[in-house]
C-alpha cells in the first residue's frame, strides 16, 4: 500500500483527472452521443489512453529532473528516496505503453495522436522544458492533441474539428510559461501575457457557443473558469513571489476541467457538460492528497 501511494504520488492523479476530462469535452464536441446506440467502450479506450499517456509523461518528467529535483524539489519521490530511478521509469513505460495500446486498440487515428502526445511529452519532459518559448509550446501541444484524441472518436469530426486543438495550446501555453517563474519567482511581464492569454481562451469558446447558440450554459461555466483562474493570477501579479505562482499554476490546471465542462455545453451537451464538471470535486480532493506541481 505505501508503494501504491508513492507511485500515485509520482504519477499526479489530480493533473490525470483534467486529462481525461479534455478527452471527454473532445467525445462531446465530436457529438458522438448525438446519435443513437452508441456503445461506450470507445470512450472507455480513450480515457485509459489519456490516463496511461499523461500519467507516463508525469512520471518521466520526474525521472530526467531527477538530479535537479535533489536541490529545488528534494520533497518529490525520487530525490526523497521514496521511489528509484529505476522503479520510476519502469513505471512510465508501462503507463505510455497502456496509453499507447488503448488507443490503437480504438482506431489508427487515435493512435497516431497517442503516439504524437507521447512523444512531444518525451521531448518536452528531456529538452523542451529548459526553453522558454519552445517548452510552454510543447506542452500546449500536448494538450491540444489529447483534446483531438477525444475528437477523434468519429473520425469525420476530426476533419472538421481538428483546429480546436489551438484553443488547450495557448491555455496551456500560458500556464506553463507561468509556472517557469514556480520556484525562484516571476516578472510581471509574463503574468500579464498569461493573463491576455485566457481572455483569448475564454473568448474564443464564448465565441464558439455564440456560433451554436448555446451562449447562456457555456457562459455560466466560463465565469466560474474565470473565476477560478484570475483570483489567484491576481495574487501573483500583485506579489510575484514561487508560493504565488505556484498557486496560480495549480488554479490553471484544475480549471482544466471548468473550460472542458464550457466546451461541452458550447457543443449543446449540457449534460455532458455536468459529467465533465462533476470531476472538478474529485481533482480538488486529489490536490489536497497528491503535489500538482
Amino acid at each position: 500500500m505505501k508503494k501504491l501511494l508513492v507511485f500515485l504520488r509520482l504519477m499526479r492523479p489530480a493533473n490525470i483527472v483534467t486529462s481525461v476530462a479534455d478527452v471527454l469535452a473532445g467525445i462531446a464536441i465530436s457529438g458522438y452521443f448525438l446519435g443513437a446506440g452508441q456503445e461506450f467502450l470507445p470512450v472507455f479506450l480513450l480515457c485509459l489512453s489519456t490516463i496511461g499517456l499523461y500519467g507516463g509523461g508525469i512520471v518521466f518528467n520526474d525521472v530526467f529532473d531527477a538530479e535537479l529535483d535533489k536541490i529545488e524539489r528534494p520533497e518529490r519521490a525520487i530525490p526523497s528516496g521514496a521511489i528509484s530511478i529505476g522503479e520510476a521509469t519502469v513505471l512510465g513505460i508501462i503507463l505510455l505503453g497502456i496509453g499507447l495500446s488503448a488507443a490503437f486498440a480504438f482506431s489508427v487515428w487515435s493512435g497516431m495522436i497517442a503516439f504524437l502526445i507521447l512523444v512531444f511529452a518525451l521531448v518536452y519532459n528531456r529538452f523542451g522544458k529548459h526553453h522558454s518559448f519552445i517548452g510552454p509550446l510543447n506542452m500546449g501541444l500536448c494538450r491540444g492533441l489529447n483534446l483531438l484524441l477525444g475528437i477523434s472518436i468519429l473520425s469525420l469530426s476530426l476533419q472538421s474539428h481538428y483546429f480546436l486543438g489551438l484553443i488547450p495550446l495557448i491555455y496551456i501555453f500560458s500556464i506553463t510559461m507561468i509556472s517557469q517563474g514556480e520556484v525562484h519567482g516571476s516578472n510581471r511581464n509574463k503574468l500579464y501575457t498569461g493573463a491576455f492569454l485566457y481572455l483569448i481562451v475564454i473568448g474564443s469558446i464564448l465565441y464558439s457557443a455564440y456560433l451554436q447558440q448555446h451562449l447562456l450554459y457555456a457562459g455560466l461555466f466560463l465565469i466560474a473558469f474565470a473565476w477560478m483562474i484570475f483570483k489567484p493570477l491576481f495574487v501573483a501579479i500583485k506579489d510575484p513571489v514561487g508560493r504565488n505562482i505556484g498557486k496560480a499554476v495549480k488554479a490553471g490546471v484544475i480549471s482544466l476541467i471548468l473550460m472542458d465542462a464550457a466546451w461541452a455545453s458550447a457543443s449543446g451537451q449540457i449534460y455532458f457538460a455536468l459529467l465533465i464538471a462533476a470531476l472538478l470535486p474529485l481533482s480538488l480532493w486529489l490536490a489536497k492528497c497528491f503535489a500538482v506541481t
